[in-house]
């Protein structure tokens, strides 16, 4: 091998090592999307990365970054516990279906929620609608006995809406207050 062949290995590898030992960031974005990059993920407006969503704190989680929307009942309850007992107005609004709603209205309604998560949470509990009554093959209400009680279907239907059992702040008097449940884009959301 000659001297120049030689020279020319080591020239280029000399120009691309430096290269290789370059690191690339894995950040995360305020929209929550990774982000690669060369420079500190401060620099370019992202996080190192996303505080877990399953840490949890005490019986609630403890996430300030949600990637999607309440997917569950389950999960739509944990965002209402998590946001009552953080006192956030904000948290709980986000899970708020706010389409067709005015100016004026969703004023109103952020006072409503802003007076939900000041209030100390005691039980979140589900309202199903009332089952209908067996009917006979003509259609009559089945009372056998006539005492006024109809058998009811075994058939659980699905809550319609939640019940917050509360208190008023710094009080022992209950508090009750009704959230109408909606799913829309396979996502469950609340209403007043």
């Amino acid at each position: 091998m000659s001297c120049l062949a030689l020279l020319a290995i080591v020239s280029f590898a000399a120009t691309v090592w430096p290269l290789s030992a370059q690191t690339v960031q894995r950040c995360t974005g305020m929209d929550g999307k990774t982000v690669y990059t060369d420079k500190r993920c401060e620099d370019v407006g992202a996080m190192d990365r996303l505080p877990d969503p399953s840490a949890t704190v005490g019986a609630t989680r403890n996430s300030l970054y949600r990637d999607s929307c309440s997917r569950t009942l389950s999960d739509l309850v944990r965002q209402i516990t998590a946001a009552a007992d953080a006192r956030d107005v904000n948290r709980l609004a986000s899970i708020y279906w706010w389409s067709g709603v005015s100016n004026a209205s969703a004023n109103r309604i952020l006072d409503r929620l802003e007076a939900v998560v000041e209030r100390p949470l005691i039980s979140i509990d589900p309202i199903r609608p009332a089952p209908p009554p067996i009917l006979d093959a003509s259609g009559n209400v089945v009372d056998d006995n006539a005492d006024g009680y109809y058998p009811q279907s075994s058939q659980r239907d699905r809550p319609v809406a939640l019940r917050l059992q509360q208190t008023l702040r710094n009080s022992a008097t209950p508090s009750s207050t009704v959230l109408q449940l909606r799913r829309s884009y396979k996502c469950f959301w609340i209403t007043l």
